[in-house]
């Protein structure tokens, strides 16, 4: 969609988050001077576009990836678990490739460059407002290759009391199950964190912040 066929289209009501208060200025004027934009809210930082997005639902969220405070993928977990999300593009430097890729796993609709020119990032909020994903090229096989992101909820509750130093005896009382089956359950968890025993999941606990990571939908899964 173009500025030119905006008349015939709703205004997309847009809030935008950036700790840079230059960049915030910058991109507040872009949406305020385009006609296909209504500039809601701007915040600073994470719980501030959480909380203006809670107050004033918004159809689209431009955030920079390195929000203070909270943080943009706990930011994106969070509005994930809303009736009526904004839908999210990041906007952000991606010197190491990777943004993009954890942007997606994270939730988010679409991702532009901070070296794009800036009508292209209003033209990619506009096709994500319009139901569009947007994203440069990713090979979906390695979103998968993160670990952290295929567990299941209550494979990552198992890892947590693990995590505690917990005895097997122990996490079988915990979760209802046998001894055998905890057994059975941490070699899974082990293969899938390609770690060889207890010393080194709980390792991969503590360094990948896997509190702040969302499980793929519809894995409750069973212990």
């Amino acid at each position: 969609m173009t500025p030119e066929n905006s008349k015939t289209a709703p205004v997309i009501d847009v809030a935008l988050a950036d700790s840079n208060p230059l960049m915030l200025s910058a991109l507040s004027e872009f949406f305020d001077r385009d006609p296909r934009f209504s500039l809601v809210a701007t915040a600073s930082t994470a719980e501030g576009f959480l909380e203006a997005v809670l107050r004033v639902p918004v159809t689209a969220g431009v955030v920079d990836w390195t929000l203070p405070m909270l943080g943009t993928e706990k930011l994106l977990e969070v509005l994930r678990a809303q009736s009526q999300p904004p839908r999210i593009i990041v906007y952000s430097h991606n010197d190491g490739g990777d943004v993009p890729r954890h942007a997606m796993a994270a939730g988010a609709a679409g991702f532009c460059a901070r070296s794009e020119a800036p009508a292209k990032l209003l033209d990619i909020v506009a096709d994500v407002a319009a139901g569009q994903m947007v994203f440069p090229f990713l090979d979906v096989r390695e979103l998968n290759k993160d670990p952290r992101h295929t567990l299941t909820k209550r494979e990552r509750a198992l890892l947590e009391a693990l995590a505690t130093g917990q005895t097997n005896k122990e996490l079988a009382g915990q979760f209802g199950i046998t001894v055998n089956t905890v057994k059975f359950h941490l070699r899974n968890l082990f293969d899938k964190l390609s770690v060889r025993n207890r010393a080194q999941a709980i390792a991969f606990y503590y360094s990948s912040n896997i509190a702040g990571v969302a499980p793929p939908d519809g894995s409750d899964g069973d212990i």
